[in-house]
């Protein structure tokens, strides 16, 4: 457990660290943020793309002749992920165009940024909390999931700071880092209660869920 603490730590520091690599913000296009896409893309193609294979090809034994229309729904939903997080990219870009042309602005306006972060937040949730399956595989699997999503914070941090400038450094990293630890204490906090050996109480764990979420709605 205190091994993926580690890691959600070090993604966390990744985005409220980065403005202060002075030398990624460079034109032309830093090789430093070219070499971490790659790496990210390598992780992509040598690792996820066969672990999505292997969920597809389980679906489809588990679906069999009962709903043949879930056959393609993971490399389906892949396709949507891609086609949604594109269509955000060309959003933000033709918002900074507007507003360069209207205000002399070269920045997102309010409600593309809050679109924008809320959707990576999600996604820094969910990478969050998916690092259970890491930790359980062994230590090289989840420091090599860590350094891939590390280096991905980082050309998406520099992205996401050139599209919204300075509301990225004041309010979103701030969000996107807070959603990634987010998921890692959701995730460590399953751990440890759901798993039967640890008969955990759930009377207790709802009672404290719901005592504290009554405290922060009345204050």
């Amino acid at each position: 457990m205190w091994r993926t603490a580690i890691v959600v730590v070090v993604l966390a520091l990744a985005h409220l660290l980065g403005r202060r690599l002075t030398f990624l913000a460079v034109t032309p296009r830093s090789t430093w943020l070219s070499v971490a896409g790659g790496v990210s893309v390598a992780y992509v193609f040598m690792h996820l793309l066969p672990e999505l294979a292997e969920g597809q090809a389980l679906l489809e034994r588990s679906v069999e002749g009962v709903l043949p229309s879930l056959e393609h729904h993971v490399w389906m939903l892949a396709l949507l992920g891609l086609a949604v997080f594109y269509g955000l990219e060309r959003l933000a870009l033709r918002s900074r165009h507007q507003r360069r042309r209207a205000v002399q602005a070269d920045a997102t306006g309010g409600g593309v940024f809050t679109l924008h972060i809320a959707s990576f937040a999600a996604y820094n949730f969910l990478i969050g909390y998916l690092l259970t399956e890491r930790e359980g595989a062994g230590l090289r699997p989840l420091l090599t999931y860590g350094l891939a999503m590390g280096l991905h914070f980082l050309v998406n941090d520099h992205g996401l700071r050139e599209h919204h400038k300075a509301r990225y450094d004041r309010v979103g990293r701030w969000l996107l880092a807070a959603s990634l630890l987010a998921g890692g204490v959701v995730l460590n906090v399953m751990k440890e209660e759901l798993p039967e050996q640890r008969e955990s109480r759930f009377s207790a764990f709802a009672l404290g869920a719901a005592a504290y979420a009554a405290l922060l709605l009345a204050t």
